[in-house]
């Protein structure tokens, strides 16, 4: 038996109308909320109602160092004792980040990783709550934020276990106004993280239970959901195999794919799940010529378990079908250039993400990679 060790969120809600849960759950934690939100804080207007004493802090776009720093003075000025993330992944990244700076005090780039100092988050966050409106990070369950160093154009995490949330609150329903181009870039990403942790090293039999069912209920959602946006039960679907890859990723790390979404989210600006789910097949197809016996069997198992087909062209073949139904563009169309495979090759060789990839990636790999993912 393999040995392992797990984190999670403190709680874990999952289910249509458990958004219902979230007043009281902050109350007793806190009596003044932050909650980060999108763009638009009026879109959940209803569920903001319910938060006496709440202030709110929109979050446009993925957060940047900037956007994160004026979210823990945000916090301070309210005087917050706890942070609600109420929307995507981008949101739910800002708010963990937020809760961080405002109990360990500095600037983000003193903890940030790969262009900052990295220094350890020494003191716990204030008390997070996530409550994921998209599908496709796992956000709400995982130990770091991501943020954009727009300087060096990369992105990068701040990560310490007090990042956890106290309570991740998955609903559903909450989703149902998710457009279909984030439905099928977040979804597909889900997807990645829950393939790129069953064939890392690091897997362990409790990661491969999250990541089969996690497929699976990718396989059975996310083309539905796409193709109906209010389909409550293809929404339950990729919610599941969202939440599932969060837990998949924060215990068995990620690999090549996710290795190149960083320092490319970073120079291009693209949806990160763009990206990945751009660059999968490309990636696939390396770690199985490469890879190992066990390696190239567990590829197989993700074919079967999209398709009922136990081979690796199953997995491609549906990965190819799918992002065409849904729409997804390649790398070139995303803004990437000849001029740009370099730079990017030689970054994702050194990412964090890439030391979960089943065998080693050199950066003239990558470039091969990201050619062929033009």
């Amino acid at each position: 038996m393999t040995d392992f060790t797990f984190a999670t969120a403190g709680r874990i809600s999952f289910g249509v109308g458990r958004r219902s849960e979230l007043a009281a759950a902050v109350a007793a934690l806190g009596s003044r909320p932050l909650v980060c939100t999108g763009s638009d804080p009026t879109r959940h207007a209803d569920l903001l109602a319910t938060l006496p004493d709440a202030a709110t802090f929109a979050v446009a776009g993925e957060p940047t160092m900037d956007v994160v720093r004026a979210g823990a003075q945000a916090a301070r000025d309210h005087g917050a004792d706890v942070v609600i993330g109420l929307g995507g992944g981008a949101v739910l990244d800002a708010a963990k980040i937020v809760a961080a700076l405002v109990t360990n005090g500095g600037d983000p780039m003193d903890y940030a990783e790969v262009v900052g100092e990295g220094r350890p988050l020494s003191v716990p966050c204030l008390p997070f709550v996530a409550v994921p409106t998209t599908s496709g990070t796992g956000s709400e369950v995982t130990a770091n934020g991501v943020v954009t160093s727009t300087e060096h154009r990369v992105k990068v995490s701040l990560r310490s276990p007090s990042m956890l949330a106290r309570l991740a609150i998955v609903d559903p329903e909450l989703t149902l106004a998710c457009p279909p181009s984030v439905t099928a870039h977040a979804g597909l990403d889900a997807l990645v993280q829950c393939i790129e942790p069953f064939v890392s090293p690091f897997a362990s039999p409790l990661v491969d239970g999250f990541c089969r069912e996690g497929v699976r209920r990718a396989g059975s959602g996310l083309r539905r959901a796409y193709a109906d946006g209010s389909d409550l039960d293809a929404r339950s679907d990729v919610s599941l195999c969202s939440l599932l890859s969060g837990l998949a990723l924060a215990n068995g790390k990620l690999g090549a794919a996710h290795g190149i979404a960083g320092p490319l989210g970073g120079a291009i600006g693209a949806p990160h799940g763009a990206i990945t789910a751009s660059v999968m097949v490309a990636v696939c197809e390396f770690n199985i010529a490469h890879g190992s016996d066990e390696v190239r069997r567990r590829y197989a198992e993700v074919g079967e378990l999209l398709t009922g087909n136990r081979t690796t062209d199953a997995l491609l073949d549906w990965w190819n079908e799918t992002t065409a139904e849904l729409g997804v563009e390649g790398l070139a169309a995303l803004g990437l250039g000849e001029d740009g495979i370099g730079p990017v090759a030689e970054a994702a060789a050194n990412a964090s993400s890439t030391k979960g990839n089943p065998v080693p990636v050199t950066p003239e790999d990558f470039a091969e990679i990201l050619r062929r993912s033009l």
